[in-house]
């Protein structure tokens, strides 16, 4: 056993949960021959084991600069996050793409629980098992959140100081959604008000009823007049294209009651005194574009920036090759974590 594998095994003396890791290549992305890859675990702060993919590029001696990667909100490592992961793998960078607290092949009860504190901690707990490799330069760590993962990801950049560059794609402010609706159109006390109503009526019965309800993912059939964006994330989730047996969005979604701390907890509040470098990234037809334009009238410096990518939706940026602009995101993480 190599000093590495030891140090993975003995991480700062706390048992970690043993996770039932697939071993074989699941992703819905092809393999890089470029890159090395293999299934790790980490704990966070609050005592959940998260299982992760890392990928290590070849020929390339240590220590290297890191960069950890999650999201959608919904998704598992072996779609969009993978592909990122992998992919900046192979521009030099050594990279973990992981599956948030409750979901996919990382522990924690009861499952499909989304958190804006826990998740947050996920990118934070990320950084210390970066931190902590001997391959790992730990001062040039950056992290990179895609949709919901990408408001968490800027979150965590305004708590984690060891965070040296985050890159937000496509980003989702899941705090300011659930309490506002989209485009804020619910922004009221009366709305908020009725689905606490509603979201406590579902916990008293989860209760009594021992289980807890999914609010379901993605439909399987839409209806002809579904909005665009809702058939783009059907083209995603639920086609060869994107779907995965472990993705909530793919399947049955998250637990109904875990909206409510998103109700209650705002995210995002300390964006303005963010230091480190941020990129935030949408694209130009995304419907969710004033969640990135909103975000980076936040931030202060000269280290910030908004990049629009032409013609793009929001799911283009999941996997879209010709429209993600990973030479950009490269670019960004060298220029940072240096």
């Amino acid at each position: 056993m190599t000093a590495q594998e030891k140090q993975t095994l003995n991480t700062n003396n706390i048992m970690e949960e043993k996770l039932n890791l697939t071993q074989e290549w699941d992703k819905v992305f092809p393999q890089s021959n470029r890159v090395n890859h293999t299934k790790v675990t980490f704990h966070n702060r609050y005592g959940i084991t998260l299982a992760a993919d890392l990928y290590i590029p070849k020929d390339i001696t240590g220590p290297l600069p890191a960069i950890a990667v999650s999201g959608p909100f919904g998704a598992v490592k072996e779609q969009a996050s993978g592909l990122y992961a992998q992919t900046l793998a192979e521009h030099g960078f050594l990279t973990i793409a992981f599956d948030p607290s409750f979901t996919g092949e990382s522990g924690g009860q009861p499952r499909y629980v989304a958190s804006p504190d826990i998740n947050t901690e996920d990118f934070c707990a990320a950084v210390d098992y970066l931190s902590t490799r001997t391959d790992v330069d730990p001062e040039r760590i950056g992290i990179l959140g895609i949709c919901g993962w990408g408001g968490m990801a800027v979150n965590a950049a305004a708590i984690d100081t060891r965070i040296k560059a985050t890159v937000a794609c496509t980003m989702y402010d899941m705090s300011r959604v659930t309490a506002n609706g989209y485009f804020d159109a619910a922004n009221n006390a009366d709305a908020r008000q009725s689905l606490r109503q509603q979201l406590n009526a579902q916990r008293t019965k989860d209760y009594a009823e021992g289980t807890y309800a999914l609010a379901g993912g993605v439909a399987d059939t839409l209806p002809a007049d579904a909005p665009q964006f809702v058939k783009d994330y059907h083209a995603y989730y639920k086609t060869p294209r994107g779907y995965h047996p472990r993705s909530l969005n793919s399947n049955g979604g998250w637990n109904v009651t875990s909206s409510l701390s998103f109700l209650n907890m705002p995210l995002l509040s300390y964006a303005s005194e963010i230091r480190s470098a941020v990129m935030l990234i949408h694209g130009e037809k995304a419907h969710s574009r004033y969640f990135s334009e909103d975000v980076y009238k936040q931030l202060k410096g000269d280290n910030k920036e908004l990049l629009i990518v032409a013609g793009a939706n929001h799911t283009d940026l999941y996997d879209n090759l010709e429209k993600i602009p990973f030479d950009r995101i490269a670019h960004f993480f060298r220029s940072h974590l240096k």
